[in-house]
C-alpha cells in the first residue's frame, strides 16, 4: 500500500531516508555543514516512527537542554490526539515516552559544541525512535511487559506519517510557547505526564541505576532526587547527550 509522504509546516523541510537512522545520518550531515536549522530528517520505515529535527540554539547549553523536555510533551500531544482518550501516555526521565505505562519510544539528542553552561551550542539535533507497528521479530504481546507498541495500544489505524505529521506541528507550537513564555509551561506539562510522579520513593528515571524519591525538575528539566542517603542530588540533562565537534568553519 502506498503511504504519502509527511508535509511539514513552515519553518521545517523534510529528507527521506531508507534503511538509516534518522537521528545519526542528521548528526553526520549537520556536522559536516549538508544541514541546518529546521532540516527534518526522517526515516520511510513504515513500522517505526524515526525522525530528527536540527536546531541551532540561540541559547545557552544550560537553557538549549530545555529541548529535549520540550520534545518529548510534544510527542505526548502527539499520540494523545491521535489515540483515543483511554490511552495513558506518560515519560520517564530523561528521554522516554510510555505508552499505558510500557516503553515505546525514546529521544536522542546530539549536540555540536557547547562544552560548557554557558556556551551556545553550534547545533543540536533532537530524534525520536517510537514503536509503531510490531514486525515478525518482534516479541509477542505480554513476552515483554516493558515495552510496548502504538499499533498495540490503539494507534493500529494511524500511518508513520500523520504521527511524523501531528508531531512536527505540536513540536513548533511548542517551541511557540517556549519562545513566549520560557520553560514553565514545558515544566508543568511534563511533569502532568510524569511515569510514578505521586508514588512515594519511586524515580520516574529511564536508567535503572538511578535511585532515590523523586522531587521534581528543577528550572531546566534537570532531575532533582532525594538519594537514599538523605541527600538532594541533580542529574543533568546535558551528561545525557552525546557530543560531537562543532562545524568547521566556512573558507
Amino acid at each position: 500500500m502506498h503511504m504519502p509522504d509527511p508535509t511539514f509546516p513552515p519553518l521545517l523541510k523534510g529528507h527521506d531516508v531508507r534503511g538509516e537512522a534518522p537521528f545519526e545520518v542528521a548528526c553526520a550531515r549537520v556536522g559536516a555543514g549538508a544541514l541546518g536549522a529546521g532540516d527534518v530528517v526522517w526515516s520511510r520505515n513504515a513500522s517505526r516512527v524515526g525522525l530528527a529535527i536540527v536546531l541551532e540554539p540561540e541559547v545557552p547549553l544550560q537553557r538549549a537542554v530545555e529541548m529535549l523536555p520540550l520534545a518529548l510533551v510534544a510527542a505526548g500531544d502527539c499520540i494523545g490526539a491521535l489515540t483515543p482518550p483511554q490511552v495513558g501516555v506518560s515519560f520517564t526521565w530523561p528521554d522516554a515516552v510510555r505508552i499505558n505505562g510500557a516503553e515505546a519510544g525514546r529521544f536522542r539528542v546530539g549536540l555540536g559544541g557547547g562544552e560548557g553552561p554557558e556556551s551556545v551550542p553550534d547545533w543540536m539535533v533532537v530524534g525520536l525512535d517510537l514503536r509503531h507497528l510490531r514486525e515478525p521479530h518482534d516479541p509477542e504481546p505480554g513476552h515483554r511487559p516493558d515495552i510496548t507498541w502504538l499499533g498495540e495500544e490503539g494507534g493500529g489505524e494511524i500511518t508513520r506519517t500523520q504521527v511524523i505529521e501531528s508531531y512536527c506541528r505540536h513540536f513548533l507550537t511548542w517551541i511557540n510557547t517556549w519562545t513566549d513564555d520560557g520553560f514553565r509551561p514545558v515544566h508543568d506539562a511534563w511533569l502532568f505526564r510524569c511515569q510514578a510522579r505521586d508514588e512515594p520513593g519511586a524515580a520516574p528515571c529511564s536508567d535503572p541505576e538511578v535511585e532515590g524519591t523523586f522531587l521534581g525538575l528543577d528550572d531546566n528539566g534537570n532531575l532533582l532526587l532525594k538519594t537514599p542517603s538523605g541527600a538532594t542530588e541533580a542529574l543533568y540533562l546535558a551528561d545525557r547527550f552525546e557530543r560531537h565537534p562543532a562545524r568547521e568553519p566556512a573558507s
